[in-house]
């Protein structure tokens, strides 16, 4: 699998459409409340396999210096097999190259256990978006 980290249209395209797979088939979620106007000037990580769109997430720097890792997501087919994973961890070393000082994320409640494993601390319960309760938590970047 290769993964990518930018933020050219032809890329925000493939991210779309796993997103849409994703959150929108799948999830239920409407297009609308995906599709908030923070893609072009964020940097998408996008996995593939053989050409085969994977999975995506992308993140947005905050003007305090922060981001917002958001839009995680895994094409069925390839879940249960650490994808998201790797996701997760190069946007977190992307941040960290970047300079970022933490990174907050709004996830499903149901993944509070999985991102407490890559050092996410939970902060408090916030929205319920599509009928999925959200959770606000922070990843610290310890300075190199």
């Amino acid at each position: 699998m290769d993964i990518i980290i930018g933020n050219s249209t032809e890329l925000i395209k493939q991210a779309h459409a796993i997103r849409y797979q994703v959150f929108t088939v799948e999830q239920k979620i409407p297009r609308t409340l995906d599709l908030d106007g923070l893609d072009p000037i964020s940097s998408h990580a996008l996995v593939t396999k053989q050409g085969a769109l994977v999975a995506t997430a992308r993140l947005t720097v905050n003007d305090d210096g922060s981001a917002v890792m958001a839009r995680v997501a895994v094409i069925q087919a390839y879940r249960g097999q650490g994808v998201a994973a790797k996701v997760v961890t190069a946007l977190i070393e992307h941040a960290r190259e970047m300079g970022i000082t933490a990174i907050k994320i709004h996830a499903h409640d149901y993944l509070r256990n999985y991102y407490e494993r890559y050092g996410f601390t939970f902060i408090q319960a916030v929205e319920i978006v599509g009928g999925h309760q959200l959770i606000a938590m922070q990843y610290q970047i310890d300075p190199a």
